[in-house]
């Protein structure tokens, strides 16, 4: 027997990977509960999400600058991934490369991340009641801020009592950087929500959203309080950045310092080691220094001792033709130093040029026959000659 509500469930199911089945299984739990109807609808509500990302004059060699901008139907929710601001930090953002990275990249990590995290929740009217959500925040053509920014709007669904899973894995691990060893890596951490912000679990009270919609314009004392915050935010993180650059120079200039160090003491070394062999050669030499030393003064003390010698005696030659040769080479060296002092004593005048010339043709003409002899001999010896 047909279920008077089987063409409906078949006509609602004709989209499903497996219709036959699930229409089954639909018919015979409607058999068996006659209160239930079988009625179709969309499963919850989609946000469009506002996105403001402006590009920088250096583009694409700097990231781009990303903030949520909420409607007024809309709150921030603070989380590591947007600050109260509304300032996007992401993995891709502070590891951006000119190269590789681009828009469209950063913006399905952005449809990702907030997917599981929504950045924004809906705001509640003082009865309670959501304001409606199926809003669509697309920017219409003509209505950019400017040349340099893009809006887009990242779809997801959501609702207003969004609870993110303890389960949940972040798009990308985190990135601990050297600045912030136990942060996320991003530029400057995102700040921690304080208890001006409502829990994340829970859509804020109906009294924390008479208080929101009951501001008209007027500048109250939260609104200075968010901008003295904003202002301290600021000024601290440039204050971080010189510190950082200082930090980073010195450091700069003490690694330039250690590697010269390092070279010169590399120097030193070398230096030391050739002293250390020289002084190892020194002290051999001094300790033959010293024998020679001792051995002259024994041979000096035997010497002393023996009667004086006679000169011309104390040369023998073993031969007649060495006596000979000994003889004409100490000829020649008398025949030399006196042709040096005739030279002498024409300079001071003793004797005049005409004797000068006489004796000096003299002995220059002994003094070639005797060199003569002396090659003679040493031929005739077979010395060198």
């Amino acid at each position: 027997m047909l279920h008077p509500e089987e063409g409906k469930v078949k006509q609602y199911l004709s989209k499903y990977q497996n219709p036959e089945i699930t229409r089954r299984d639909v018919i015979n739990t409607l058999q068996h509960y006659n209160s239930l109807s079988p009625k179709l609808e969309p499963f919850g509500h989609i946000y469009n999400i506002p996105i403001c990302i402006w590009l920088m004059d250096t583009h694409p060699n700097n990231a781009p600058m990303c903030y949520v901008k909420p409607t007024p139907d809309m709150h921030i929710k603070v989380s590591i991934f947007v600050d109260h601001n509304g300032k996007i930090y992401l993995p891709y953002l502070h590891d951006w490369v000119p190269n590789s990275s681009d828009l469209l990249g950063l913006i399905q990590v952005m449809i990702v991340t907030f997917g599981e995290q929504p950045p924004v929740y809906a705001k509640q009217r003082a009865d309670n009641t959501p304001y409606p959500t199926a809003h669509s925040y697309m920017p219409m053509p003509g209505a950019s801020s400017g040349p340099s920014s893009t809006q887009p709007y990242l779809p997801y669904p959501a609702t207003s009592s969004y609870q993110p899973s303890t389960s949940t894995q972040y798009p990308y691990p985190p990135y601990h950087s050297p600045m912030y060893p136990n942060s996320w890596g991003y530029p400057y951490p995102p700040p921690v929500p304080t208890q001006g912000y409502p829990p994340q679990t829970s859509p804020p009270s109906s009294s924390a959203a008479t208080s929101a919609s009951s501001a008209t314009g007027t500048i109250t004392e939260e609104h200075i309080r968010a901008s003295l915050l904003s202002a301290v935010e600021d000024k601290l993180r440039r204050r971080l950045r010189e510190q950082f650059s200082q930090t980073q120079a010195e450091l700069e200039t003490l690694g330039r310092t250690q590697q010269e160090l390092v070279q010169g003491k590399n120097k030193l070394d070398d230096i030391l080691a050739r002293l250390e062999k020289e002084q190892v050669e020194l002290d051999k030499n001094i300790t033959i220094l010293k024998d020679k030393e001792q051995e002259l003064e024994k041979a000096i003390e035997r010497l002393s001792e023996q009667q004086p010698l006679d000169v011309d005696e104390a040369v023998t030659t073993t031969a007649p033709l060495y006596k000979q040769l000994l003889n004409a080479f100490a000829e020649e060296a008398a025949t030399e130093d006196a042709i040096y002092y005739m030279g002498e004593a024409l300079r001071r005048g003793v004797i005049d040029l005409d004797v000068f010339l006489k004796q000096v043709r003299s002995l220059s003409r002994k003094q070639f026959m005797l060199r003569a002899l002396m090659h003679k001999c040493r031929q005739k010896a077979g010395l060198a000659g």
